[in-house]
């Protein structure tokens, strides 16, 4: 019985690095204007990479469709920037503009991550 129960809580830890770490996501989105929209569902952000151009600035939509409290929340940690996300509704976080780079969004638990590629 006890193999069994250690058989499982294997399993369980595999699935959850392969499904927060692991899993194949979709590809990067290029803006093709200041505004993005990013879907907040099943664990993660999609797109979980948004390329924008450097020097202006930037709306992006979130939309939750996640009801986890996890997903209640946006924190983009560098910018000093959040936003609570109602579930259903789109949210529009206003960036300022920014410099050339990589910058890290974020649930509150840092659970769903994002990139945010500024060039």
């Amino acid at each position: 019985m006890s193999l069994l129960i250690n058989l499982l809580g294997l399993a369980l830890i595999a699935g959850i690095v392969w499904w927060f770490w692991l899993a194949k996501r979709r590809p990067s989105v290029e803006a093709a204007e200041p505004a993005a929209l990013i879907l907040v569902k099943d664990g993660v952000y999609e797109p979980e990479r948004i390329h924008i151009a450097a020097g202006a600035e930037t709306k992006l939509h979130f939309l939750r469709e996640d009801p986890s409290p996890c997903a209640e929340y946006v924190v983009f940690a560098d910018l000093d920037v959040s936003a609570q996300l109602a579930v259903g509704r789109e949210t529009l976080v206003h960036l300022p503009p920014l410099a050339a780079g990589e910058y890290e969004f974020t649930c509150q638990m840092r659970m769903y991550r994002g990139r945010l590629v500024v060039e």
